[in-house]
């Protein structure tokens, strides 16, 4: 199987061309190179595929098999490959993924490659059952209490494709999130699991971000998790609509417009391409 390895912003992926090759199990195939010791090392697998409604579509898999909604890191990937790569041949794409049709501007380097990409994910859903969590279907959940072994929590949930649980601490460098994430991400608020975001404010445009990743543990960035820490904070009026998200693979621009989409901004890079036998 020919691959190319990417990040965005620390979030890695191995990505197959699916135009050109053909993935008989890919939630096997996810699992096999994700591992960093025998495999390739990544955080999941993303296939790059032919769509009969946008550009191009993307599937994307987490290192332990599961599929995935979408990943904001991931698209903007997977918009540098299909454009370097000649699969389109324009700097505004549409792509489909389990989270619906998303638009993407490409912003190409000097020499014609992509380094930065924005994408409308589209507008946050904030109700229970479009999360998905358990309760009151149509309510919102802003700063609801949640006990996890010795702590309570006030969280913040939204849902831009895939769900996310928003957790506000003092300072998320030294915060234990391997101990808390797993838990938080398996509990039985969260029918089909969560990502959880632990976030330190620094100003009303500035904050830093940990993710304990459904499906993949801690990575060093999640672009949908950006988008929804955005929304977030708005919903708990305490970061404006435009903000600037320092993730430990790097930094992402964000901004909630109101009654509208969130659109984040973030750079794509490609690290090498190979073969990997199966």
């Amino acid at each position: 199987m020919k691959f190319t390895k990417m990040h965005g912003a620390g979030n890695d992926y191995v990505y197959v061309n699916c135009f050109e090759e053909q993935i008989g199990d890919p939630a096997d195939v996810a699992i096999k190179v994700s591992n960093r010791n025998f495999g390739i090392g990544s955080d999941g697998l993303i296939l790059i595929m032919p769509s009969d409604k946008a550009d191009v579509r993307m599937r994307m898999f987490n290192s332990d098999g599961s599929e995935s909604e979408m990943c904001g890191n991931g698209i903007r990937c997977v918009a540098k490959y299909a454009y370097d790569h000649g699969i389109v041949d324009k700097t505004g794409i549409t792509a489909e993924t389990g989270a619906g049709i998303l638009t993407l501007q490409l912003f190409p380097d000097a020499a014609n490659k992509i380094e930065r990409v924005r994408v409308n994910m589209g507008p946050p859903r904030l109700a229970r059952e479009e999360i998905p969590m358990t309760g009151v279907p149509a309510a919102q959940v802003v700063a609801e209490e949640l006990a996890v072994l010795d702590r309570t929590f006030k969280i913040t949930c939204v849902s831009m494709g895939n769900p996310h649980c928003i957790i506000y601490v003092d300072d998320v460098e030294t915060f234990p999130v391997a101990t808390y994430g797993p838990l938080i991400e398996n509990h039985q608020l969260f029918p089909r699991r969560t990502n959880v975001e632990f976030i330190q404010i620094i100003s009303r445009t500035e904050v830093k971000q940990r993710t304990w990743e459904r499906g993949a543990g801690e990575t060093l960035a999640c672009g949908t998790g950006a988008s929804a820490v955005c929304v977030a904070g708005v919903l708990n009026g305490i970061t404006d609509r435009k903000i600037l998200n320092h993730l430990a693979g790097g930094d992402l621009e964000l901004e909630w417009v109101e009654n509208g989409p969130v659109f984040m901004t973030g750079p794509a890079t490609e690290v090498f391409s190979g073969e990997i036998k199966l």
